[in-house]
């Protein structure tokens, strides 16, 4: 296939209205990834994923406003993607949670996973298994063991 001058700025304009790519490449009788490949090639700007977009567009339809308190989310309102950071004593009434979004697969925000890992990484993450625990490293036998 030739990409003819009328073609290319076709395919810029159907790009910058927001069309699909498939609905472009029928427009333009090429395929998809053709389409793609072009405007790459073109230097056209880039469009987030359409499954990453469904699925954060589907997380945000699923997820109310949660009720804010003065300090945090309360455990009632706490769901999933936001951070599970505790503050204060559970058995008071002003405990709360941080409440702000996670970092992805974590339990914590960007701040919290900060505090909460060595270099904002799980601890087991970090450590091989011979280093974790106590007694030097050996594992709960040898703490048993003098």
């Amino acid at each position: 296939m030739s990409w003819t001058p009328e073609k290319i700025e076709l395919l810029t304009s159907l790009w910058n209205q927001g069309w699909t790519t498939a609905r472009i490449g029928e427009e333009l009788g090429v395929g998809k990834n053709a389409v793609v490949g072009k405007a790459h090639r073109l230097g056209l700007p880039k469009r987030p994923s359409p499954i990453q977009r469904r699925a954060e567009e589907a997380e945000q339809k699923k997820a109310p406003a949660p009720k804010q308190q003065t300090k945090g989310i309360s455990i009632f309102d706490l769901g999933p993607g936001m951070c599970r950071w505790p503050f204060g004593d559970p058995g008071d009434d002003d405990f709360h949670f941080c409440g702000k979004k996670i970092v992805p697969s974590k339990p914590y925000c960007d701040e919290h996973c900060a505090q909460a890992y060595l270099n904002g990484k799980n601890p087991r993450e970090d450590n091989p298994p011979a280093q974790q625990g106590g007694a030097g490293g050996k594992g709960p036998q040898a703490a048993n063991k003098k």
